[in-house]
């Protein structure tokens, strides 16, 4: 008699052994079909299992889903990552001199923030995840606000009232990070509910790791999405790790993560998430979509995690060494320079001039961060803070609990 077995999905490579992407389909540049806008879910099943892609290896962009963005749009996309990718390593270095006491860096995923949030109006409300710098970025919020916010400092946008690298800006329409993976995805979907409503031409988009799309949060964010045919776009970032988990756990081994769409009614695409023009054209795809009545898109967009997941994480101990040089989808920067070279409209030379002058933005703007309060000196944060944007009118209790604590500050 045969006797049914649990089965437990196995990480491609563990330390020491040779890095494996055997796993992983690919489709070739160009190959996969550009449905219309508006066609039916049941017609475009397999864009949630194909991969789309438009940059080529030899850097050219081939194939029906090639945007044309003109050169000065792609000079822009490749100042954003690589502004993103100087700041993540400056940060990096900070919390590891003590200066800032946690960081999480978007190494290799650079292409899926700024190239989406480029694709997308800026008006367009966004629920990021802890990985989405380059949102921030892309949307023009000072790299001063964020390293405030890294410092806790008097110049906090969020006043002292959040975790490190959990940024928000109202002006941005950028919504703040929760550190409860996945709740930013019914509170999207949410969003982009009352937009419609209300008849507004804007859409909600937010992200997530492919880890997150086990939590329940991510199926009811589906579900009420299909049902009521909300104008937002819903990204899984497959970066292929959850932490140390690898994203087998999550589901991967079975289908695409962008296939739990379908399931719902709801379009699933699946794009290189390191080609800069394939992840513009299908956000761009997605927002057309969501405008015109046709609903959500569930993305997922296929990239690789290249540094730990955070400072606390030690990625040597759960996967091979060297793995991210050997990932088949390359460098997003690399990858968009190529290209911009291969239209004659950039060089080594001019990289490299760019590279300095961010890396001087970045260390300027450092400068100007300290200045307003660091983790050891001052000037600190007012503690009147703690009693304010919480009640609309403040309640008798916190009214004599801040009386009390004037108090005692006065008399010491």
């Amino acid at each position: 008699m045969v006797r049914s077995r649990l089965h437990l999905p196995r990480s491609p490579a563990r330390p020491g052994e040779a890095p494996d992407f055997s796993y992983l389909e690919l489709s070739p540049a160009g190959a996969v079909a550009r449905p219309q806008v508006g066609a039916r879910v049941r017609d475009i099943g397999p864009l949630a299992v194909e991969l789309v892609r438009v940059l080529d290896d030899a850097g050219d962009a081939v194939g029906p889903w090639n945007p044309h963005l003109d050169a000065a749009e792609l000079q822009i996309g490749l100042r954003h990552m690589l502004l993103t990718r100087i700041f993540d390593e400056r940060m990096q270095r900070n919390q590891r001199a003590g200066k800032i006491t946690f960081y999480v860096r978007s190494l290799g995923e650079e292409a899926v923030s700024v190239a989406q949030c480029m694709a997308l109006s800026p008006r367009d409300m966004l629920f990021p995840s802890y990985r989405n710098q380059g949102l921030q970025i892309a949307r023009g919020i000072p790299l001063v606000n964020l390293m405030c916010q890294l410092l806790s400092n008097t110049r906090d946008p969020c006043k002292g009232r959040q975790l490190p690298a959990m940024y928000h800006s109202a002006a941005g329409h950028l919504f703040s990070i929760s550190g409860n993976v996945a709740t930013q995805f019914p509170q999207a979907v949410g969003w982009a509910m009352a937009a419609a409503i209300k008849g507004e031409d804007h859409l909600a988009a937010s992200w997530l790791g492919e880890g997150s799309s086990a939590e329940a949060d991510f199926h009811y964010a589906l579900l009420f999405a299909a049902v009521y045919q909300a104008p937002v776009i819903l990204n899984v970032v497959n970066n292929q790790w959850a932490i140390s988990t690898f994203q087998g756990y999550a589901g991967g081994e079975q289908r695409s993560f962008a296939a739990r769409g379908p399931g719902y009614g709801i379009a699933g695409v699946r794009v290189d998430g390191n080609d800069f023009l394939a992840v513009h054209a299908v956000t761009q795809w997605a927002a057309e979509r969501a405008r015109t009545g046709g609903g959500p898109t569930l993305i997922e967009l296929v990239t690789y995690r290249a540094a730990a997941h955070s400072t606390s994480d030690d990625p040597s101990r759960y996967r091979a060494k060297d793995d991210a040089e050997h990932w088949p989808l390359g460098d997003p920067i690399e990858r968009l320079k190529r290209h911009l070279i291969r239209l004659g409209e950039w060089s080594e030379e001019r990289h490299h001039a760019l590279s300095a002058e961010l890396d001087e933005l970045v260390a300027a703007s450092w400068r100007e961060a300290v200045a307003y309060g660091t983790l050891n000196d001052g000037p600190k944060l007012d503690t009147d803070l703690m009693f304010e944007d919480v009640f609309k009118e403040m309640p008798a209790n916190l009214q004599l609990q801040r009386a009390m604590m004037r108090a005692e500050k006065s008399s010491r």
